[in-house]
């Protein structure tokens, strides 16, 4: 019997919700949960009316994206976990392929490629994820940059048991806070080269509208890792 995934929407008044919703029905894979935790929008809710018999619906108040993420993982059903942002779109295989993939590597959490599109939902970059030759030169990205799309990522939800749920404190490093206790934990993290996530630029996402913050918090990210980053690489070094 394959898997049970459990594909957690975050939702704060997203006009886009309702393709990242569509996307995720349309998926290939079964047995498929899909899960929508509302962080207290106060708009375009209506978009959610015609999909409410199929999905499972969670109101709270706002407090931002960590904290959406983490009320669906604790209500979830399934084996693994997938991140999908309301504004954002699978591929039909995502969940088929990178379940495969997993079960593959035995890996607790993956990450895939993805394509860029823009508000009409046409791609303007192709494969936009860095492909890197190695996992030593995978974490050395992190020295200088963030390799990994959040909604290419996959779980396996009892990963969180060991090293916990998103970090509620940071609004917009939160991936990459998880992504840094992920490897000095010592799980492998594969990527699977096939874009099976449609990633939208459009002038309403938070990576455009509050910038500077987000580049003060990633800043500050970093160098509570720096260390511990540094200690990782040079044992690689002397394997």
């Amino acid at each position: 019997m394959r898997p049970k995934v459990t594909i957690v929407i975050p939702f704060y008044n997203c006009s886009y919700v309702n393709q990242a919703l569509q996307s995720a029905l349309e998926q290939s894979y079964g047995p498929l949960e899909i899960i929508v935790v509302d962080d207290g929008s106060t708009i375009h809710r209506e978009l959610l009316q015609p999909y409410l018999p199929y999905i499972f619906y969670l109101g709270k108040s706002n407090g931002g994206t960590a904290s959406a993420l983490n009320h669906g993982i604790r209500h979830a059903s399934g084996e693994y976990i997938a991140w999908l942002s309301s504004d954002d779109t699978y591929q039909r295989d995502k969940i088929n392929n990178q379940v495969s993939f997993m079960l593959e590597q035995g890996a607790h959490i993956s990450h895939t490629n993805f394509n860029s599109i823009n508000q009409y939902s046409q791609i303007i970059t192709y494969q936009a994820a860095p492909v890197l030759p190695s996992m030593t030169e995978f974490y050395r990205f992190f020295q200088h940059g963030n390799p990994v799309n959040g909604c290419t990522v996959m779980f396996k939800k009892e990963l969180f048991s060991h090293i916990g749920l998103f970090d509620e404190l940071l609004p917009y490093t939160h991936d990459l806070d998880m992504w840094y206790r992920v490897m000095l934990a010592g799980y492998p993290f594969p990527f699977l080269n096939e874009s099976l996530v449609n990633y939208r630029w459009h002038d309403e996402m938070g990576t455009n509208k509050h910038r500077h913050v987000i580049e003060q918090e990633y800043l500050i990210t970093q160098a509570r890792y720096r260390t511990s980053l540094t200690e990782l690489l040079n044992g690689f070094a002397a394997m």
